[in-house]
């Protein structure tokens, strides 16, 4: 690691090179408030030495639940600054979990965003082990709390101020203790398959992800970039600390989760990464759009995309265009792509990115058409970002090893990767430590292989590739992201292991499908009642059907079921990032399966909805179980 070797130490350096060029910037009241590299150390400084000043010791866990804002990168920093950790806990989390995650890592301190999340730790204290102190940010409703655990997160800054003053070499010399291989941060995994593992990034991990992946993919001082998605995120913590304070772009953080695209809109980031779920729901928000625009505009944008396809289509190949196409695609690009790019506030990105799981290629192709350069990466928490389309863009891959992870593939097909961004080990488990870095190669659960031109081709989770009773083999995520191309589904999962076909259960979009009832005079009471109509049967039955089409024959899906209710984190069914825990949802809809499979119409089930005025209540009801080739319409008159 040449240079710094910490990123507090990386801190310092961008403060003393640029001290009064904005290092972060936040929306407040609308309004964005700009925090120099100068005035982002210093805070740092000053709240590292208030948790001195509480009694932290050195190499401190400090667990932090809030929103993305300047205080949650402050907080993280200060921690590693005095060789500690900073461990993020996905807001949304249940009481309970954050317990497990505070108590597994051994925080001492916790740092929480507002008075929610301080009465969710408040719920569970009796059960935290060795937390001394309770740091929150936002004061407001605060004041009649009389807890001697509380302290607010501006009080702590001035005690690191005082300390500062008495001791003005302080954190200098805690920040020159730093090493490369100290832990800075405890990434704790998506949990799919039990309870989640915290997985330990050392300083030199961090640095190594973020260098061998810009050696190919670089950014400039300049760049914009918004962080939007869970801190608790892998991608989100190396971007928004890591390249942030190596590379120095400036990180932008919208004023709340319901304003985030419009701030992506204001900002026009440079520089963006997000999850499959939001580029998917990017293109069901501009396809409803087109649906509710005029007549002549949505004749446009019908004229326009196969223009755009084209253009895609000839990336892919390395083509260049003739005359007439450049000509046709400029005018496309005028009258259509570029204004739905201003929209989506994807005008200026130079460096977009999916990650966290496959992007479906009808999506990608879709992003392409429109003239936007998103790329495919590849990676784990516990290695970092390994692969992208560096070299050429190619809508079923994702992309070539980037310079500094080795890969390669076992003999079963594991995709298996070495280098210096592979992790440290699963804290407090040595066993499955063991299991997954073997010979200093990661073992990821991921079953591929590699193209004629290098890239690689990701296949699915190992555990999760299926095999009919034919001997054929599918990819449920294959049939899955195919269906997710629709701006009705939300989620899907697909079923076949050891059977004669592919069966389905899907998620409708609530949003989308509830307007699209009400655009087509389909009364409705609750999102169950929704999903249970002949119509919205109907619209889910086209979209399998072009599903079908697209797959080989043996992988089509035969039957499906529209359930209920989504699936949800609160209920274990999807991780606070959204992967469907495939084996939980097997288990509690198994009976549901089963009655596809037995060639049943209908299956009863009870059902906790809640109406349109706010109300709850549980009910019995009954899902329809349909069959592709026939349309629901006449099936249940």
């Amino acid at each position: 690691m040449t240079g710094p070797r910490t990123l507090p130490q990386a801190l310092q350096q961008a403060a003393a090179e640029w001290p009064e060029r904005p290092a972060l910037r936040e929306k407040v009241l609308g309004i964005w408030s700009p925090t120099s590299w100068r005035r982002y150390q210093e805070r740092v400084k000053h709240f590292a030495l208030g948790l001195s000043a509480l009694g932290a010791e050195r190499g401190v866990r400090v667990a932090i639940l809030g929103t993305n804002r300047p205080e949650w990168l402050v907080a993280d920093l200060a921690a590693q600054s005095l060789g500690g950790a900073g461990v993020g806990l996905f807001v949304e989390s249940l009481p309970e979990e954050v317990a497990y995650v505070i108590n597994h890592c051994d925080a001492t301190v916790v740092v929480v965003e507002d008075q929610e999340q301080v009465d969710k730790i408040l719920e569970v204290r009796d059960r935290l082990e060795k937390v001394t102190h309770v740091i929150y940010d936002d004061p407001q409703g605060m004041s009649r709390y009389d807890d001697p655990l509380l302290i607010s997160f501006s009080d702590v800054e001035r005690l690191g101020a005082e300390l500062d003053s008495a001791e003005p070499g302080r954190y200098d010399a805690e920040v020159a203790l730093g090493r490369p291989d100290d832990v800075a941060v405890l990434l704790y995994t998506s949990g799919t398959t039990g309870a989640p593992k915290g997985a330990m990034l050392s300083h030199r991990n961090m640095a190594a992800a973020i260098e061998q992946f810009l050696a190919v993919e670089p950014v400039e001082p300049s760049f914009e970039l918004v962080s939007h998605l869970p801190m608790a995120w892998a991608g989100e913590r190396l971007w928004s600390t890591a390249g942030h304070v190596l590379k120095g772009y400036r990180v932008n953080f919208p004023e709340s989760k319901e304003t985030i695209r419009g701030d992506i809109r204001e900002i026009g980031p440079h520089h963006i990464f997000a999850s499959p779920a939001m580029w998917e729901e990017y293109l069901s928000t501009v396809e409803i759009s087109v649906g509710d625009a005029t007549r002549l505009k949505r004749a446009l944008y019908r004229w326009a995309l196969p223009i755009g396809h084209a253009r895609a289509e000839r990336m892919y190949r390395g083509e260049s265009a003739g005359l007439r196409d450049r000509l046709v695609t400029a005018l496309a690009d005028l009258l259509v792509f570029r204004p739905l790019r201003d929209q989506l506030g994807l005008l200026r990105a130079a460096r977009i990115y999916s990650g966290g799981a496959a992007l479906g290629p009808d999506v990608f192709r879709w992003y392409h058409a429109l003239g936007i350069p998103i790329k495919q990466v590849y990676g784990q928490t516990e290695v970092g970002i390994v692969s992208v389309h560096w070299d050429q863009i190619k809508p079923d891959t994702m992309g070539r090893p980037v310079p500094g992870a080795s890969m390669r593939t076992g003999d079963d097909g594991e995709i298996l990767i070495a280098g210096d961004s592979v992790f440290l080990g699963y804290y407090k488990d040595d066993a499955a430590t063991a299991r997954a870095v073997k010979d200093g190669w990661l073992h990821t659960g991921d079953e591929g292989h590699f193209d004629q031109s290098g890239h690689l081709v990701v296949v699915d989770r190992m555990k999760d590739v299926a095999k009919l009773r034919s001997g054929q083999r599918f990819s449920p995520a294959f049939v899955e992201n195919k269906l997710k191309f629709s701006p009705y589904v939300k989620e899907a999962v697909a079923f076949g292991d050891g059977r004669d076909h592919v069966v389905a259960l899907v998620n409708v979009d609530g949003k989308s499908v509830g307007k699209w009832a009400e655009q087509h005079g389909i009364s409705f009471t609750t999102y169950a009642d929704l999903t249970q109509r002949a119509e919205v049967l109907e619209l889910i039955r086209s979209e399998v059907t072009r599903v079908n089409r697209d797959v080989p024959e043996a992988n089509a899906i035969v039957r499906f079921c529209v359930l209920h209710k989504e699936l949800d984190a609160d209920d274990g069914e999807v991780t606070r990032t959204r992967k469907v825990k495939r084996s939980l949802v097997a288990k509690r809809y198994g009976f549901i399966v089963e009655a596809m499979y037995a060639g049943q119409d209908l299956v009863p089930v009870e059902a906790e909805v809640t109406y349109r005025d706010g109300r709850q209540a549980v009910v019995k009801t009954e899902l329809h179980i349909v069959d592709p080739r026939v349309a629901p319409l006449e099936a249940i008159a």
